[in-house]
């Protein structure tokens, strides 16, 4: 038998109010996606505003991430031409996401869950994602 830690659907909108809040300080409207340990939707948001185009980006980068166990900007360094993992965005039916804004939720080691945002740029998407993280640790 198993026992897997994961995410509540607290803990998702907890994310998602910290990713929102940046997501307002910095101006941008983001779509925002949590997902479960093995890539299932827990919860979504889209602010005014978010690309429509981002609803499913924001997924895609969650369920990687989470699926991955590893941010989607690192397999965007390793998906290049002549890296290890060269193609692999063409996997799963496109599915996996090699551009940052995808993070895993990490709790004693072990992923939990994770959380991907989409309509900002890369380095936009990761840093409200990474204080959708740093809102729940806080108030978890």
């Amino acid at each position: 038998m198993l026992t897997i830690k994961r995410l509540s659907l607290t803990d998702a909108h907890l994310l998602i109010a910290g990713a929102t809040a940046k997501a307002q300080e910095i101006g941008v409207p983001m779509c925002m996606a949590v997902t479960d340990e093995s890539g299932q939707l827990i919860a979504f948001d889209r602010m005014d505003g978010g690309k429509l185009t981002s609803s499913i980006i924001a997924q895609d980068k969650a369920y990687t991430a989470a699926g991955a166990k590893r941010t989607t900007e690192s397999y965007g360094t390793a998906s290049q031409p002549g890296s290890p993992a060269y193609g692999i965005n063409s996997a799963i039916g496109g599915r996996l996401m090699v551009v940052a804004g995808g993070l895993p939720v990490i709790v004693d080691g072990d992923v939990v869950g994770a959380i991907g945002l989409s309509s900002g740029t890369p380095a936009q998407d990761s840093e409200c994602a990474q204080a959708g993280i740093d809102h729940w640790m806080r108030n978890r």
